[in-house]
């Protein structure tokens, strides 16, 4: 069996060199897009959290890669400009050889940004906790 990556780096150093090269390209545009967001292994994919809270994770398989908004609403609500990508609920798959475009990466990225706080209550996605008197 082998061992289950722990990092993003770990997790890259396991997929084809096309798929690297994708996926490396993908990071780049997520942490420039939200650079606050931390990076861990999450469900055996490579995913970004801020505040806390999951933001979105990409991952490979065996005939393409995948951008996970972790959100069916953010990728409904995107769907016009995801025409050209094969979807479902909460993922978008890509062939290495077409990555997605940065402008569009940076949107779904702004978006989860937003749904996050929004559903957290604050700017910074999280509710307040209430003392009691």
């Amino acid at each position: 069996m082998a061992v289950k990556p722990t990092t993003i780096d770990a997790y890259l150093a396991g997929v084809t060199p096309e798929q690297r090269a994708a996926l490396e390209k993908l990071r780049k545009m997520i942490q420039r897009a939200a650079p606050k967001a931390e990076e861990y292994i999450g469900y055996g994919l490579a995913a970004f959290k801020l505040d806390g809270r999951p933001l979105v994770a990409f991952g490979a398989a065996a005939k393409h890669c995948a951008f996970f908004p972790m959100s069916g609403a953010t990728v409904a609500g995107h769907a016009s400009d995801l025409e050209d990508y094969d979807t479902s609920k909460g993922t978008i798959r890509f062939p290495t050889e077409k990555p997605l475009p940065a402008a569009l990466v940076r949107k779904l990225v702004k978006a989860r940004i937003a749904e996050n706080a929004k559903r957290g209550g604050g700017a910074n996605g999280r509710k307040k906790a209430r003392r009691k008197k």
